[in-house]
């Protein structure tokens, strides 16, 4: 990927007193955070610069206050940053009318937020079809795409049914079917499954990769659990106060941990769901008839069953379907056993031969 779907540079959000027109001269955030700080205001959001790629599921993560919501809402210009640079697409984002903005928002931009605001007076097919209905469209052409979302977020048999006959994750995918609707090349999605319960939480992360899959959208998505972050997401940022901490894969958080709040914020996670198949894929290529691919990119708990398979070393295999190594029962062993030591590095030249 090398489209830059989302680009900010030093962006700012101060809340409450009277913050000047012109960007800070100090580069220092904690010192512009005191300065503000003694007029009454609150940084928000400080001086954060992140490119976000065309297709990829980005993470905006941190504990509560941390300001990854305020972020998101900045990002999308929902909050009008106070200082900084915005672009979508190579489009100057602070530069657009309101008019071209809510035009922005209707027709390319998609979100999801915690609270699933579906109207209750609307079937399932009412709600999902209300963006289309906004935008003038025809009620046969609005209706015939509303079905084709129904089905694609499986609640085909559902659609005359109203939101309090539904469950907390069926509403969830009736919000989902109506940010997508209008075919956004962004989906914005703010703690969208943190009011479900874990098995329902679960299932909805699986239809969001599912759903990717298919749709290959450019995501957003703000969380505070790093189990679902790592499950999800392409890259993380961690925020703290406002501030960019640290950016990157859940690997590179996990093994690399830019400080000791990084640190602190990965020490529970369960290594085995973070290190994937091509951290430990090798050369291998006498593979035998049998041996069945594995994906790259999945985690090596989901294969550890194949520990004692005698039918190895498997290909391991690219999105594409492409062959980029092969993977042994004696790598996956140590490997599940280096991440519940907490031991595990990932060499060089391992990494070099995905290259």
């Amino acid at each position: 990927m090398t489209n830059k779907a989302i680009v900010c540079r030093n962006l700012w959000k101060i809340f409450g007193g009277a913050p000047s027109s012109a960007p800070p001269e100090s580069t220092e955030v904690a010192t512009v955070r005191e300065e503000l700080r003694r007029k009454g205001a609150t940084v928000a959001v400080a001086n954060v610069t992140l490119e976000i790629e065309e297709g990829e599921v980005f993470v905006l993560m941190g504990l509560s206050g941390s300001g990854k919501s305020t972020l998101l809402r900045t990002l999308s210009r929902l909050v009008e940053p106070t200082w900084g640079e915005l672009y979508l697409e190579n489009t100057d984002l602070l530069k657009m009318s309101k008019k071209d903005l809510r035009t922005l928002r209707r027709d390319r931009v998609g979100m999801v937020f915690q609270n699933f605001a579906l109207l209750p007076n609307r079937t399932v097919l009412g709600n999902i079809e209300l963006p289309l209905e906004i935008r003038g469209e025809s009620k046969e052409s609005r209706r015939a795409r509303s079905l084709e979302m129904v089905n694609l977020v499986g609640l085909s048999g559902r659609e005359n049914f109203y939101p309090h006959e539904l469950s907390g994750g069926q509403q969830q995918r009736v919000g989902i079917g109506r940010s997508l609707v209008s075919n956004p090349d962004i989906w914005f999605l703010d703690e969208p499954f943190s009011a479900l319960d874990p098995l329902i939480r679960r299932e909805m992360q699986d239809e969001l990769l599912r759903l990717q899959r298919t749709l290959k959208k450019t995501i957003v998505f703000v969380t505070h659990d790093f189990d679902e972050a790592v499950k999800i997401s392409s890259r993380i940022a961690l925020l703290k106060g406002g501030e960019l901490v640290q950016c990157g894969t859940p690997a590179e958080l996990l093994f690399s941990p830019a400080d000791d709040y990084v640190r602190e914020f990965v020490s529970d996670v369960d290594w085995s769901r973070v290190i994937k198949v091509k951290d430990i894929a090798n050369r291998a290529t006498n593979f035998s008839p049998t041996a069945q691919p594995v994906s790259e990119n999945l985690a090596i708990r989901n294969l550890a069953h194949l520990v004692n398979d005698s039918s190895g070393p498997w290909p391991v295999v690219s999105e594409q379907g492409q062959i980029s190594g092969g993977l042994s029962s004696k790598a996956l062993l140590d490997a599940l056993l280096a991440a519940s030591t907490r031991t595990f590095t990932r060499a060089p030249e391992r990494l070099a031969l995905l290259k």
